[in-house]
């Protein structure tokens, strides 16, 4: 296993899992493109200041630039290496990559979400890019494989935002709908000090109702869609896994169940055999 797969494996396993079903020919160019995502979703985590946090984020962004402008990139680091070879080699848009590292702004502020719609926009400014990116890599550059692509993305990026409610609330960071929030009369302290479970369950519901809506469009373009683009849209697969999960346990994210479901592995292979998602 290469350093790059290995990385991803460890840092993005769920993606790793959907890599697998790629052609060899690029499968570890999805892991490069997945390597640099991760790296850059664990900025928030790994630094102390806000100040700091921007200045790792503009530093994705100028090695960005110069591998799009031609310019030598750092040596020695093979993310940032592999990165600059996929996109030489698959003419990567850029406009992805800089919505991208834009979004993850909102990771190293205090701005909160103030309703669906605006975590929906994170979303499609986050994991739908990566999303589009990784179709471009397998050569899927059809309407309907982008249409799919996007919806999976913002439904992966809902799914694993719900699943992830109790490690962002550790940071001071509640990733949930302000207005949902305040219609359940909660607070982020709620999540916080683990309190009032069935409300927050009714939250959860919410976001997870419109995960499911995003999946349910995406499949919508099933019978169109490149088959090249199956390994970007298979996190689907997974995310059904995950809802089922939280609707299993009333979407009650303190029940210590939900940090023990892992993914879905016989239906992800079940699926990327019969080429569906």
């Amino acid at each position: 296993m290469s350093y790059i797969a290995d990385q991803v494996r460890r840092d993005d396993h769920d993606r790793y899992l959907c890599a697998l079903f790629a052609p060899a020919a690029v499968r570890e160019d999805l892991f490069a493109l997945y390597a640099f995502n991760a790296e850059v979703a664990k900025v928030r985590e790994s630094v102390s200041e806000q100040l700091i946090g921007r200045m790792k984020l503009q530093w994705w962004r100028d090695l960005v630039g110069t591998i799009y402008e031609g310019g030598d990139v750092p040596k020695g680091n093979p993310v940032v290496q592999s990165l600059a070879d996929i996109v030489k080699r698959h003419g990567l848009a850029r406009a992805d990559f800089d919505t991208l590292l834009d979004t993850r702004e909102r990771d190293v502020g205090d701005e909160d979400f103030a309703d669906v719609s605006d975590l929906e926009s994170y979303a499609d400014g986050t994991s739908a890019r990566l999303t589009s990116l990784a179709l471009q890599i397998l050569g899927a550059k059809d309407e309907a494989s982008r249409v799919a692509g996007r919806h999976v993305g913002i439904a992966w990026a809902l799914t694993g935002l719900m699943r992830a409610v109790l490690f962002h609330a550790k940071a001071n960071r509640v990733p949930l709908p302000q207005n949902l929030l305040a219609d359940a009369a909660l607070t982020p302290h709620d999540v916080q000090e683990r309190r009032n479970a069935a409300r927050l369950g009714t939250v959860i519901e919410q976001v997870a109702f419109t995960a499911r809506a995003h999946l349910d469009k995406a499949r919508t373009t099933q019978a169109h869609i490149d088959k090249r683009a199956l390994p970007a849209l298979l996190p689907a697969t997974l995310a059904d896994s995950y809802l089922q999960g939280l609707q299993r346990r009333k979407y009650d994210v303190f029940d210590p169940r939900h940090a023990l479901q892992r993914p879905a592995v016989g239906r992800l292979i079940w699926n990327g055999l019969r080429g569906r998602f």
